[in-house]
């Protein structure tokens, strides 16, 4: 949209979404399986280095954050509020405990205005965080209510949305940090999509935590499976047809999605069929 179209139009018609909950005129960026990558959404101008994360590696820090990978970058709590404007929300609510002294747990729940990637409904996430005397400095302990609040609203949003890069707000301003905070947050936020989920139930319920032990998983399951039944199951076809394209894959990413839901009900069977 050109600027002399912009200055044309009407507040309300620069800001009117479609028929799938996009904004018409803004450029989003999609992902293989026809999602939207709001990661590839941030502007630059709310990212910038993780001083810890170089300084813990004695490694320098870049004046730029070209090149850099998301758990090298922190992203401000600008840019968390700007993508949550953008995919559109109806409600946030606060649940906030002083569950005793100096300590602080808020919980935020966030309910999203529908769009194509939820079928058209609107759709509730919500995620939690503290603010304690050991996870702030001394600024923030006059304002620990209001920092938990901050933290929990950005996990909320970054991890529904699918944003791996650790909210500033959410890092250990303490003293005595934690060895690695942004690898410690970005371990819980996979996505919200059927590589994701897949992903998920594999590490918690199989307690399987590489890609490669997972394709090996299979294996083992695919020859329970033809032992079992001489090769003439249901489960087996539907397994056989799920890892036609196994040797391609690298990651969960590289799953497709129609596989991925295959794999997720033969998993969520053998977890069933298998409890100790």
């Amino acid at each position: 949209m050109s600027t002399q179209e912009t200055q044309t139009k009407s507040p309300f018609e620069l800001y009117k979404r479609n028929e799938h909950g996009l904004i018409e005129g803004t450029e989003y960026v999609f992902n293989e399986d026809g999602s939207v990558n709001w990661r590839a959404m941030i502007k630059p101008e709310f990212l910038y280095p993780n001083r810890d994360w170089f300084e813990l590696r004695k490694q320098p820090v870049p004046t730029s954050i070209e090149g850099l990978d998301d758990k090298q970058l922190l992203i401000m709590l600008g840019g968390i509020k700007e993508l949550a404007k953008l995919r559109g929300f109806c409600y946030v609510g606060y649940q906030v405990e002083n569950r005793q002294e100096d300590y602080v747990f808020a919980k935020c729940k966030i309910q999203w205005i529908p769009n194509y990637e939820t079928d058209k409904n609107i759709v509730a996430f919500e995620d939690v965080a503290n603010a304690t005397p050991k996870n702030t400095d001394d600024f923030c302990l006059k304002f620990l209510e209001t920092i938990a609040c901050n933290r929990a609203f950005v996990r909320a949003v970054r991890n529904f949305l699918n944003i791996h890069i650790v909210g500033a707000d959410e890092i250990d301003k303490s003293k005595n940090r934690v060895s690695d905070i942004s690898d410690l947050l970005i371990s819980n936020a996979l996505p919200l999509t059927p590589q994701g989920t897949l992903e998920k139930v594999v590490n918690e319920s199989l307690k399987i935590q590489s890609f490669e032990d997972f394709t090996a998983f299979l294996r083992k399951l695919w020859k329970s499976y033809a032992d079992a039944d001489a090769g003439d199951s249901a489960s087996l076809k539907s397994l056989q047809e799920a890892i036609t394209e196994i040797k391609d894959w690298k990651a969960f990413k590289d799953i497709p999605s129609k596989s991925c839901r295959v794999l997720l009900k033969l998993t969520n069977e053998y977890k069933k069929n298998n409890k100790s």
